[in-house]
């Protein structure tokens, strides 16, 4: 089996790229940065491994990155690449938040398109979307992150139910963690008030229930529980509490 991981080169990404090569899965591993996705290689040593350097927020290598790997057999294909801004909205640079949902959103949703589409004619394959808690309620100080991970959430939902009702056997997963010990932080510039679950036991989780074929990947009982009161309290409520969270942090900028 061979899976192509983007956002590789730390934090989550890395950490799912280490625990599918426990599993004698190959690796196409993608980031913008070659020297660490060359540290990820060299820390792994029992199966192929291939190093493709792209600043995926560009759409055209999006493409590209398909085109470079359409005929190399990808089973798994881990759409990881992200990151966030913090702060107000009329306040928060618009430069980042288009890139933000450049890599979020047009990204995720290009590489799930043409992979989805090679899948669905081989009637095989698993496509793993990474989101956020984030993505089950409104965020204000983090307005876009929250509305870009809520699109992977909706539009993974969405190819699920259009996968069922033509009964194929291609698989999808959406893995929503909530705060992760990661790169992220620093990116953002963020502190949490809860405290953050190591992204190797959020990469141990979603390898584990992947591999099963689970939809819904939801690390960590207290990040269930987040996502079960946000099914029934309002959502004025729920902004209103995702506030106050916020308000908690330093303000400056988020990356997943």
């Amino acid at each position: 089996m061979k899976a192509l991981v983007t956002g590789a080169s730390s934090g989550i990404g890395r950490d799912i790229a280490r625990e599918l090569a426990k599993r004698n899965i190959d690796l196409i591993i993608v980031s913008r940065d070659e020297e660490k996705l060359n540290e990820v290689k060299n820390s792994i040593s029992n199966v192929e491994i291939e190093v493709i350097a792209k600043d995926l927020s560009n759409a055209e290598n999006c493409k590209e990155l398909y085109e470079q790997v359409k005929d190399k057999h990808i089973d798994i294909l881990i759409n990881n690449a992200g990151f966030g801004v913090f702060g107000k909205f009329t306040e928060s640079s618009l430069e980042k938040e288009i890139n933000m949902v450049n890599t979020n959103v047009v990204a995720m949703h290009i590489l799930t398109k043409l992979f989805l589409q090679d899948m669905k004619n081989q009637n095989k394959g698993h496509i793993l979307n990474v989101a956020s808690i984030a993505g089950f309620m409104p965020g204000p100080l983090m307005a876009s992150y929250y509305a870009s991970k809520a699109y992977v959430v909706r539009l993974t939902q969405a190819l699920k139910e259009e996968l069922n009702k033509e009964k194929s056997n291609v698989k999808l997963s959406v893995l929503c963690p909530g705060p992760v010990a990661t790169n992220f932080n620093n990116v953002a510039n963020v502190k949490f008030s809860a405290k953050p679950l190591s992204s190797e036991y959020v990469a141990k989780y979603t390898v584990d229930k992947l591999l099963k074929g689970k939809f819904y990947i939801v690390p960590g009982a207290s990040i269930k529980a987040v996502r079960f009161f946000a099914k029934i309290i309002p959502d004025n409520l729920m902004a209103k509490m995702a506030y106050k969270a916020q308000k908690k942090k330093s303000d400056v900028t988020i990356h997943s």
